[in-house]
């Protein structure tokens, strides 16, 4: 009973707040924030709410599951040729998910040709179930993109991209499924 209550008076007081002044900047205005479960050591939250299970293996789990390629870029980090992987190129609408456990991690729509010979893309379809990490790996920093749910690497992210984001996610083909749409 007290929370319905809580989230009446939380409502009242932003609604007062917003509707005061049309001068008011953003640096103080206050916009609602929707609260999330905090994820677990067994679970990520997706942007829905939904609760994700983690995929753990072994290292020798993994090499049972996963083909040489996908082994030595999904759990090694490792990079295949430019131009080499199947989805390049693919132009099909879909959504494309992580190789290694499932996870759908880019849609189609988000899909364009940058020309470097990987697959890429200027949005995850759920920033949360992308992980990023600064990489040193080839001398310089750089931003590296893993699967939330499982760890597996996918590639890297540039600011270098089109609109609206700016992004160019640079992935490996060998860590994605595509998964074609029925229409």
């Amino acid at each position: 009973m007290k929370y319905p209550i809580l989230i009446l008076i939380t409502m009242i007081c932003f609604c007062h707040i917003s509707c005061k002044s049309p001068r008011q900047n953003k640096e103080t205005s206050i916009t609602p924030r929707i609260e999330t479960v905090p994820a677990s050591k067994d679970f990520i939250v997706n942007k829905r709410g939904d609760n994700i299970e983690l995929v753990t293996k072994t290292e020798e789990e993994w090499k049972k599951t996963l083909s040489a390629e996908e082994f030595y870029v999904i759990r090694n980090k490792g990079t295949e040729r430019a131009f080499s992987g199947d989805l390049w190129d693919n132009k099909q609408e879909g959504l494309y998910t992580c190789a290694a456990c499932g996870q759908v991690l880019f849609l189609s729509s988000a899909k364009y040709d940058s020309g470097t010979g990987w697959p890429s893309f200027f949005r995850p379809d759920d920033e949360l179930m992308i992980k990023k990490e600064t990489d040193h790996k080839i001398g310089y920093p750089r931003t590296e993109v893993m699967c939330a749910r499982c760890g597996g690497h996918l590639g890297h992210v540039f600011d270098d991209g089109p609109p609206p984001t700016g992004l160019r996610y640079c992935l490996n083909s060998v860590s994605l499924n595509f998964v074609k749409s029925d229409n």
